[in-house]
C-alpha cells in the first residue's frame, strides 16, 4: 500500500468513526456535560482540568457507544431511509461485528473514565446507554412514546456534569435534568415533522399523534411552555446551589419566547420548513441557555 492509499484509508476510517458515533451530536452532548460541570464547581479556582477532560472524553465515548449500538440494531431500517442509508453499517463499509466491537470498547472506556471521576457519574452514563439502546431504540417502531423514553437518556448529559463536579444528585442536578428533558420534545418532534416521510419508510413513530397535524403542533407548544417554566426555576431560590439572577432569568425567558414564537409558527403553517426552523432554533436555544447560566454564575 502506497502513502496515498494509506492516507485515504485512514481518512475513510476517521469518517466512518465520525459517522457511527454521530460526532456532531456527541460534541453537542459533551458541551452540555461541560456546562453542567461549570455550574457544579464552586469557582474557577476549583476547576479540575483533568476531571473536565475525563468528562469530555468519557461523555463522547458514552454517546458514541449509544449511537453505534443503535446503528447495529437498526442496520436494515437505516438502509430504507435517505438520511441514514449511507451510514457505515447499512452502506456495507463496516460489518455489524466491527461496529459491535467499537461500541463495546467505547462503552468500557467511557464507563471507566467516568468512574474515575466518581461512581455516580459512571452509573448515570451507563443508564443512558442502556435506556437509549435497549428501550428507546426498539420502541421507535412500536409507539410514539419512544420520544418520551428517549428524552430520559437525552436529558442526562446536562445534569451529568453537575454530578461529575459535586458527586451528588440533588435538586440542582434534577433541575438541569428537567430543563433538558422538556427541551427534547419540541426539538425531536420538529425533526420528526420535517423528516416524516423518511421516518415512515422505516416504520418509525416519532410524532405524538402520528401525524403532522394541529394536535402534534399543540403539544410542541405545550412542551415549549413547560421548558420555559423549568428554565427560569433557579431564579426563585428553591433549587439549592443552582441559582440565576433576575437579569439572567429575563434573558432566558426571552430566549424561551423566541423558541415559542417558532413553535406557534409551526402550529400556524404546519410545513416542513417551519419544523426545520424550529429545530435549528431549539439547538441555538439550549446552547445559549447554558452559556447564560454559566456567564451569570461567574460574572455576578
Amino acid at each position: 500500500m502506497n502513502a496515498t492509499q494509506s492516507t485515504l484509508s485512514l481518512k475513510s476510517v476517521y469518517i466512518d468513526f465520525r459517522e457511527i458515533t454521530k460526532a456532531r451530536l456527541a460534541i453537542s452532548v459533551v458541551f452540555s456535560s461541560i456546562a453542567g460541570y461549570m455550574l457544579g464547581i464552586n469557582d474557577l479556582q476549583s476547576l479540575g482540568w483533568i476531571t473536565l477532560l475525563k468528562l469530555a472524553v468519557g461523555g463522547y465515548c458514552m454517546v458514541g457507544a449509544s449511537n453505534a449500538f443503535n446503528q447495529v440494531i437498526e442496520k436494515d431500517l437505516d438502509a430504507l431511509m435517505d438520511r441514514t442509508k449511507n451510514r457505515p453499517v447499512p452502506a456495507g463499509r463496516m460489518s455489524r461485528g466491527t461496529a459491535v466491537v467499537i461500541a463495546s470498547l467505547l462503552t468500557i472506556i467511557g464507563i471507566v473514565l467516568l468512574y474515575t471521576i466518581n461512581p455516580k457519574t459512571a452509573m448515570f452514563g451507563a443508564i443512558s446507554i442502556f435506556l437509549y439502546t435497549s428501550v428507546y431504540t426498539p420502541l421507535k417502531t412500536m409507539t410514539s412514546l419512544s420520544v418520551f423514553v428517549g428524552a430520559f437518556p437525552g436529558a442526562i448529559p446536562f445534569m451529568l456534569g453537575w454530578v461529575a463536579a459535586t458527586g451528588e444528585f440533588g435538586i440542582e442536578a434534577g433541575t438541569l435534568f428537567l430543563i433538558q428533558f422538556f427541551w427534547q420534545f419540541p426539538h425531536f418532534w420538529a425533526i420528526g415533522w420535517f423528516l416524516y416521510e423518511d421516518y415512515e419508510k422505516a416504520g418509525f413513530f416519532m410524532l405524538p399523534t402520528g401525524k403532522k397535524d394541529k394536535g402534534t403542533a399543540m403539544q410542541v407548544i405545550l412542551y415549549t411552555v413547560w421548558l420555559i417554566l423549568a428554565s427560569i426555576l433557579p431564579v426563585f431560590g428553591y433549587t439549592g446551589r443552582l441559582y440565576i439572577t433576575p437579569i439572567a432569568a429575563v434573558v432566558v425567558f426571552l430566549l424561551g419566547l423566541w423558541m415559542l414564537f417558532y413553535a406557534v409558527q409551526l402550529y400556524k403553517l404546519r410545513t416542513a420548513k417551519a419544523a426545520r426552523t424550529l429545530m435549528l432554533v431549539s439547538v441555538s436555544y439550549i446552547t445559549l441557555l447554558q452559556l447564560v447560566y454559566i456567564l451569570d454564575k461567574f460574572l455576578r
